[in-house]
Protein backbone atom coordinates (compact mmCIF):
# COMPACT_ATOMS: atom_id res chain seq x y z
CA UNK A 1 0.00 0.00 0.00
CA UNK A 2 1.30 3.71 -0.70
CA UNK A 3 0.68 5.88 2.28
CA UNK A 4 2.19 9.40 2.89
CA UNK A 5 1.57 10.92 5.75
CA UNK A 6 1.32 15.10 5.40
CA UNK A 7 -0.13 17.95 7.37
CA UNK A 8 -3.43 18.36 7.10
CA UNK A 9 -4.61 20.70 4.05
CA UNK A 10 -7.71 22.18 3.06
CA UNK A 11 -8.53 19.56 0.13
CA UNK A 12 -9.03 17.04 3.11
CA UNK A 13 -12.12 18.61 4.76
CA UNK A 14 -14.55 16.15 3.52
CA UNK A 15 -12.28 13.23 4.43
CA UNK A 16 -11.38 14.76 7.25
CA UNK A 17 -15.22 15.12 8.33
CA UNK A 18 -16.07 11.44 8.05
CA UNK A 19 -12.85 10.04 9.74
CA UNK A 20 -13.16 12.70 12.95
CA UNK A 21 -16.97 11.44 13.00
CA UNK A 22 -16.15 8.13 13.06
CA UNK A 23 -13.03 8.81 15.92
CA UNK A 24 -16.21 10.11 17.97
CA UNK A 25 -17.93 7.53 16.97
CA UNK A 26 -15.69 4.85 18.29
CA UNK A 27 -15.93 6.70 21.57
CA UNK A 28 -19.52 7.28 21.64
CA UNK A 29 -19.18 11.32 21.77
CA UNK A 30 -22.09 13.00 20.44
CA UNK A 31 -20.24 15.57 17.88
CA UNK A 32 -21.73 18.04 16.11
CA UNK A 33 -20.75 19.48 13.09
CA UNK A 34 -20.31 23.16 14.31
CA UNK A 35 -17.58 21.03 16.97
CA UNK A 36 -15.64 19.77 13.91
CA UNK A 37 -15.71 23.29 12.30
CA UNK A 38 -14.31 24.49 15.70
CA UNK A 39 -11.73 21.98 15.55
CA UNK A 40 -11.02 22.69 11.82
CA UNK A 41 -10.69 26.14 12.55
CA UNK A 42 -8.27 25.69 15.48
CA UNK A 43 -6.13 23.06 13.06
CA UNK A 44 -6.21 25.76 10.10
CA UNK A 45 -5.43 28.43 12.41
CA UNK A 46 -1.41 28.52 12.32
CA UNK A 47 -0.61 30.10 15.92
CA UNK A 48 -3.02 27.80 17.47
CA UNK A 49 -1.60 24.64 19.28
CA UNK A 50 -3.56 21.97 18.05
CA UNK A 51 -1.92 20.12 14.99
CA UNK A 52 -2.90 17.69 12.65
CA UNK A 53 -1.22 14.90 10.15
CA UNK A 54 -3.15 13.00 8.15
CA UNK A 55 -2.03 9.41 6.17
CA UNK A 56 -3.40 9.76 2.30
CA UNK A 57 -3.21 6.56 0.01
CA UNK A 58 -1.84 7.31 -3.44
CA UNK A 59 -5.31 8.38 -5.20
CA UNK A 60 -5.66 11.15 -2.36
CA UNK A 61 -8.21 9.34 0.12
CA UNK A 62 -7.64 9.65 3.78
CA UNK A 63 -6.71 6.70 5.84
CA UNK A 64 -6.15 7.84 9.22
CA UNK A 65 -5.56 11.18 11.25
CA UNK A 66 -3.81 12.40 14.05
CA UNK A 67 -4.58 15.84 16.38
CA UNK A 68 -1.54 16.70 18.47
CA UNK A 69 -0.46 19.52 20.82
CA UNK A 70 2.62 20.70 22.93
CA UNK A 71 2.42 20.27 26.94
CA UNK A 72 4.06 21.73 29.75
CA UNK A 73 6.31 19.27 31.44
CA UNK A 74 7.25 21.22 34.65
CA UNK A 75 8.24 18.47 37.00
CA UNK A 76 11.24 17.80 34.29
CA UNK A 77 11.40 21.21 33.22
CA UNK A 78 10.65 20.15 29.40
CA UNK A 79 7.90 20.31 26.51
CA UNK A 80 6.31 16.95 25.57
CA UNK A 81 3.82 16.54 22.49
CA UNK A 82 0.16 15.36 23.64
CA UNK A 83 -1.08 13.01 21.19
CA UNK A 84 -4.90 14.21 21.16
CA UNK A 85 -6.70 11.94 18.59
CA UNK A 86 -5.42 9.20 16.39
CA UNK A 87 -7.91 7.20 14.47
CA UNK A 88 -7.85 5.10 11.00
CA UNK A 89 -10.50 4.07 8.83
CA UNK A 90 -12.12 0.60 9.57
CA UNK A 91 -11.19 -0.48 6.23
CA UNK A 92 -7.25 0.32 6.14
CA UNK A 93 -7.03 -1.50 10.12
CA UNK A 94 -4.00 -3.78 9.73
CA UNK A 95 -2.30 -2.12 7.45
CA UNK A 96 0.07 0.04 9.83
CA UNK A 97 -1.70 3.21 9.40
CA UNK A 98 -1.27 4.24 12.91
CA UNK A 99 2.17 3.73 12.72
CA UNK A 100 3.02 5.41 10.64
CA UNK A 101 0.79 8.33 12.10
CA UNK A 102 2.51 7.70 15.27
CA UNK A 103 6.13 7.60 14.20
CA UNK A 104 5.32 10.62 12.04
CA UNK A 105 3.77 12.29 15.23
CA UNK A 106 7.10 11.34 17.16
CA UNK A 107 9.38 12.79 14.46
CA UNK A 108 7.84 16.08 15.00
CA UNK A 109 8.11 16.31 18.44
CA UNK A 110 12.36 15.36 17.92
CA UNK A 111 12.12 18.49 15.58
CA UNK A 112 10.44 20.95 18.28
CA UNK A 113 12.80 19.27 20.79
CA UNK A 114 9.77 17.53 22.94
CA UNK A 115 10.93 14.79 25.68
CA UNK A 116 8.14 12.41 25.35
CA UNK A 117 4.94 11.85 23.29
CA UNK A 118 2.10 10.93 25.51
CA UNK A 119 -1.71 9.58 24.69
CA UNK A 120 -4.76 8.09 26.38
CA UNK A 121 -7.01 5.31 25.15
CA UNK A 122 -10.09 3.67 26.42
CA UNK A 123 -9.38 0.63 28.73
CA UNK A 124 -11.64 -1.61 26.45
CA UNK A 125 -9.80 -0.86 23.39
CA UNK A 126 -8.03 -3.66 22.62
CA UNK A 127 -6.53 -3.64 19.11
CA UNK A 128 -5.48 -0.15 19.59
CA UNK A 129 -3.66 -0.76 22.64
CA UNK A 130 -1.74 -3.68 20.76
CA UNK A 131 -0.61 -1.28 18.19
CA UNK A 132 0.46 1.17 20.82
CA UNK A 133 1.84 -1.66 23.43
CA UNK A 134 4.79 -2.15 20.29
CA UNK A 135 5.12 1.47 19.99
CA UNK A 136 5.39 2.73 23.19
CA UNK A 137 5.59 2.16 27.31
CA UNK A 138 2.64 1.59 28.91
CA UNK A 139 2.58 3.82 31.95
CA UNK A 140 1.56 3.43 35.86
CA UNK A 141 -0.64 6.77 35.50
CA UNK A 142 -4.31 6.44 35.87
CA UNK A 143 -6.37 9.56 34.31
CA UNK A 144 -8.92 11.62 36.05
CA UNK A 145 -11.73 14.38 34.80
CA UNK A 146 -13.13 16.24 37.05
CA UNK A 147 -15.67 17.99 34.92
CA UNK A 148 -16.42 21.91 35.58
CA UNK A 149 -19.77 23.81 34.82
Amino acid sequence: MSLRILPLEARHRADWERLYAGYAAFYRVTQTPEMRARVWDWIMDPVHEVKALVAEDAAGRLLGLAHFRPFARPLSATVGGFLDDLFVDPAARGQRVADALIEAVAEEGRQRGWSVIRWITADDNYRGRGVYDRLATRTMWITYDKKLP
